[in-house]
């Protein structure tokens, strides 16, 4: 039901509350399908955020920074009145963001190292 599964994903977030970012509120996102598939009786799918995405923003980054020194499409943007600025900024993000998620790959493999070493 929907219910139990807004109440168990209210407990994931509240034992892992150190493993979720605070600056995204709201950041388990749930939808149940009452209809199963054809082939089968029950169906689940499991989305998560995890530090692999830091090679996907990275690329877009890269991808961003190509066009963006040609100034590729820039006008289109100009036109309907952004400033050249707000490039910068969402560059400048998007870099931001993928030192977060380097930041968070690195805690989380010294981290498991620290524990081997307590033992």
């Amino acid at each position: 039901s929907t219910q139990e599964t807004d109440e168990n994903l209210e407990k994931v977030q509240a034992s892992k509350a150190e493993d979720f970012v605070e600056w995204i509120p709201n950041n388990i996102k749930s939808s149940v399908i009452d209809v199963a598939p054809v082939d089968a009786n029950i169906s689940a799918t499991f989305i998560t955020n995890t530090t692999a995405l830091k090679a996907m923003f990275q690329r877009l980054a890269s991808q961003f920074s190509a066009l963006y020194k040609r100034k590729a499409f820039l006008h289109w943007y100009k036109g309907e009145g952004m400033d050249e600025m707000e490039f910068q900024e969402a560059d400048k993000n998007v870099v931001d963001l993928i030192t977060e998620y380097q930041d968070k790959q690195d805690a989380t493999v010294g981290g498991d190292e620290d524990e081997d070493m307590d033992e």
